[in-house]
């Protein structure tokens, strides 16, 4: 039996009208964000649209990749070559990967060279909590954030003494493990956290070296994956209002795929964040933090044939960055924040860039403030980069509370993305002359919290011009344009027993480029329509629950001449709380044995099974 994609669009717009915001349980409607206004702000007072997945939904979900926890979320679509490990394209609210600024502990990551961070490589296992923002952010962040911003938050340290240990097996070989302690005194704490993923995978891609499609190879092999990962924060309070903490994430990886001598066909990649951070707070009115960090993506590609193995290509980039941010409590429910960040990008690889280093200098200020029932966000910042020079931009945000927990918001905001180097100063395809994409967005949303269920609805539209594309020579130029346009609805229910999450997405990504032959046409491999349904329940120590998703078809191909068919998957999984410390989990995914493809000729996992077990202890 499989699920047709329509039945599972209906399913998802009827269960809509009656529940609300998939933030997670009533208890946790005081959720905290500090993605969104760089501040600590509640999630339901945020004047863009917030979500925040924290550790136990993360758990509950037993998702096995930071890619599966996020599908069907809403605004967010994503292409993979393959199953676990392989190449994966983030698209929010319509926009590519590189358009959407990813923050690690607060230290932007993604490789200098493409723009695109390798989500696919961040452990679950070392993952405390996610925040998602939609919507531009280029007034507090700079460069990339024109769809939205994605913060992941690692584990640190509770209260006291705690360790966990999860241990899971699964289809195709899946061997994964993870453990850790954390403590926290009076004056400091410490978490450390490792792991441990591998698996045989799936034939990645059904090439053709004569069609010249997919991959340009024939090799119906499995493509395997594995993943060692290590994190560690700490800090300590180095008086009543100084404290200095540190993070370092360490994520090594093999990857197995199907491509050519040229290409090669397996990769070695390390992800690599360190920072340390200082947070002064000399009174209740001030809060001076200031933060140095390096991310690293490191990538060597090689070509093995039988016994032999060449290495094929090298590309390590790295950012360095540092920032200073005050906070000034002005009034009661009035904050101006301040700032200003300094970045450097660098590029040592095999292939020769003209230039491979660049700097950039941003400066933010920010306003937010309440007033009875309204409340009103304001920033603008101006980036100063190396390469081309000056761009400023801003945002304005307005709330209006409604009464019985409704709220109207309002917010307009400008971005833009800097040319990568591969743009930039790739040999034989790039230009030098390249400036910065730019972006215009409107946000209108309502939302609604009440202590068993909640609501949101936002549609917005995305405007962006000096879109880098390619010419007939595979020469990026600054002229295509695009017109995103869509709308949200999300939803959270608690009603006996069950706890009901909804996410449905409408998006209508365009190519905008006067004069050109696809004009109106889709941006290629982005869906129009996708959704989430999750349901679960609790029967004493066993917890039952299910996931359901939905993709619309998309086109391949700019000119939307290749389409890939909708689909719908169907996920089940069983709990059970052996006692407070203890507990066994079972799940099986696409258990219609759905077969579909993100990208063309790329293949995606069918039905698969797995078994965990989960040990999380404490001594306070």
């Amino acid at each position: 039996m499989k699920l047709p994609h329509h039945t599972l669009s209906l399913a998802l717009a009827l269960a809509l009208p009656g529940v609300a915001a998939a933030q997670g349980p009533a208890t946790e409607l005081d959720e905290v964000s500090v993605t969104a206004t760089r501040t600590a702000i509640a999630v339901e007072d945020s004047l863009v649209p917030v979500q925040v997945i924290d550790r136990g939904q993360i758990d509950r979900s037993q998702a096995g990749s930071l890619l599966e926890l996020l599908r069907g979320r809403a605004g967010l679509d994503f292409t993979n070559q393959g199953g676990p490990g392989k190449l994966s394209s983030l698209f929010l609210r319509g926009t590519a990967s590189n358009q959407v600024l990813v923050l690690v502990d607060g230290v932007r990551i993604g490789a200098a060279t493409t723009g695109m961070p390798a989500l696919q490589d961040l452990p679950i296992d070392q993952i405390d909590r996610v925040e998602i923002v939609r919507g531009p952010r280029s007034s507090l962040y700079g460069s990339e954030a024109i769809g939205g911003v994605i913060q992941i938050f690692t584990r640190s340290a509770g209260t006291g003494l705690q360790q966990n240990l999860a241990l899971t097996a699964g289809s195709h070989n899946l061997r994964q493990a993870s453990a850790g302690f954390s403590n926290r005194g009076e004056r400091g704490w410490l978490s450390v956290q490792g792991g441990y993923q591998a698996t045989d995978g799936i034939n990645a891609c059904n090439g053709s070296s004569i069609l010249f499609q997919g991959c340009y190879v024939e090799e119906p092999d499995r493509d395997g994956y594995r993943n060692t990962s290590i994190n560690l924060r700490g800090g300590h309070a180095l008086g009543d209002t100084l404290t200095l903490e540190g993070h370092a994430l360490n994520s090594d990886s093999f990857n197995e795929f199907d491509g050519s001598i040229f290409s090669g066909n397996q990769a070695k990649n390390r992800q690599q964040v360190l920072g340390a951070k200082l947070d002064w707070t000399p009174g209740e009115r001030l809060r001076v933090t200031t933060q140095v960090a390096r991310s690293q993506d490191q990538a060597d590609g090689y070509y093995a044939d039988g016994g032999s193995r060449d290495k094929v290509s090298v590309f390590d980039t790295r950012r360095d960055t540092a920032s200073l941010q005050g906070d000034f409590t002005l009034a009661e429910g009035q904050l101006l924040s301040a700032g200003a960040d300094w970045q450097r990008d660098e590029v040592t690889s095999d292939t020769v860039f003209a230039i491979d280093h660049r700097d950039n200098l941003g400066g933010f200020v920010e306003y937010q403030g309440s007033f009875g029932a309204h409340s009103l966000q304001l920033s603008v910042r101006n980036d100063d980069n190396e390469q081309f020079g000056n761009h400023a931009t801003g945002s304005l945000g307005y709330g209006l509370a409604l009464g019985n927990g409704l709220r109207f918001t309002a917010s307009a905001g400008t971005g833009f993305k800097a040319p990568t180097f591969n743009d930039l100063y790739f040999p034989w395809s790039s230009n030098p002359a390249l400036k910065p994409e730019r972006s215009k967005s409107l946000n209108l949303g309502l939302a609604q919290y009440a202590d068993s269920w909640n609501w949101t609805f936002n549609a917005y539209e995305t405007r962006i011009d000096q879109l880098i594309a390619l010419d007939n020579t595979y020469t990026p130029y600054n002229t295509a344009e695009a017109r995103i346009r869509g709308a949200e609805l999300t939803g959270f229910l608690s009603l006996a027993g069950f706890d009901l999450n909804a996410q449905a997405s409408f998006t209508d990504p365009r190519d905008h480029t006067a004069g050109t032959a696809s004009y109106g046409n889709w941006l290629a491999r982005r869906a129009r329509t996708h959704g989430r349904l999750d349901v679960d329940r609790n029967f004493g120590p066993l917890r039952v629950g299910m996931s359901a998703f939905g993709s619309g078809h998309r086109f391949d191909n700019a000119a939307n001449s290749v389409r890939l068919a909708g689909y719908g998957t169907l996920d089940l999984r069983v709990e059970y709380a052996l006692n407070e410390a203890w507990k066994l989990q079972a799940k099986a995914a696409n258990v219609f044995d759905r077969g579909y493809e993100t990208i063309a000729w790329y293949n995606q996992p069918g039905r698969e099974y797995q078994l965990s077990v989960r040990y999380r202890g404490s001594a306070l």
